[in-house]
């Protein structure tokens, strides 16, 4: 089976930490991946429009492309944080755009360093955030990161590499820390920071198949891209 999925940006719902990235052995986790060449085409003959790719080429720049969001919209709400801001807020929301932006170039640099067919740099849109209101922002936060770490828990079922495997666990348990953070700040002290609309009942973090994903935050991408992944339901 191949389908492809696609996302036209229909609206839907550097510090010095970033030198972590190069002192962190990422130059050593990229020698050691080993990309399998596949033979279709990155570009859709018909649009223009760069495709993902499929297989493992496919999964690590389906995960870019989330990174490049993420880190988008942090880098976004720490340059102008929304008013009334604690200090503490501020301190959590800066420590999760650090780690954004080292995802996001951890991505880029393990891609470029193996092939040709890296995802280019995406542009986003907010139309429905209001940056300067905090309900607004932390209500959007949420959204991604739950919607993040549930696309990192389907996508492992495509990831054929181990080591991609190993590495893609330990970015998603990230992100889990940063969805309960984010709730825990919406809710403090109550069990929404794993509440049970994203553990199940057998306290499992939920997953979402790309096409879910596409459906929750596709509305943020202003950059058209496709991917088309055999077995992808």
């Amino acid at each position: 089976m191949k389908k492809t999925i696609t996302v036209f940006g229909k609206p839907t719902l550097d510090s010095g930490r970033r030198n972590f990235l190069k002192m962190s052995g990422v130059g050593a986790m990229v020698a050691g991946l080993a990309l399998v060449g596949c033979n279709d085409d990155f570009d859709d003959v018909n649009t223009g429009i760069f495709d993902l790719g499929t297989g493992d080429v496919g999964v690590l720049n389906y995960a870019y492309a989330l990174e490049q969001l993420e880190a988008d919209f942090y880098t976004k709400v720490v340059n102008s944080f929304y008013t009334n801001a604690s200090t503490a807020e501020k301190t959590v929301l800066t420590d999760i755009y650090h780690h954004e932006v080292i995802h996001r170039d951890f991505f880029k640099a393990a891609l470029s360093g193996v092939t040709s067919q890296v995802l280019p740099t995406l542009e986003f849109q907010y139309p429905n955030v209001n940056f300067s209101d905090r309900t607004s922002v932390l209500a959007t936060a949420k959204a991604l990161e739950d919607t993040g770490v549930a696309a990192y828990n389907a996508a492992g079922k495509f990831i054929t590499n181990p080591d991609y495997l190993v590495i893609a666990g330990k970015i998603v348990s990230v992100e889990a820390r940063h969805a309960s953070a984010i709730r825990d700040m919406i809710n403090p002290g109550t069990a929404a920071f794993s509440g049970d609309d994203v553990i199940d009942a057998n306290g499992l973090d939920v997953a979402k198949d790309p096409k879910d994903v596409v459906a929750a935050a596709g509305g943020f991408f202003k950059t058209p891209f496709t991917w088309k992944e055999r077995g992808i339901g």
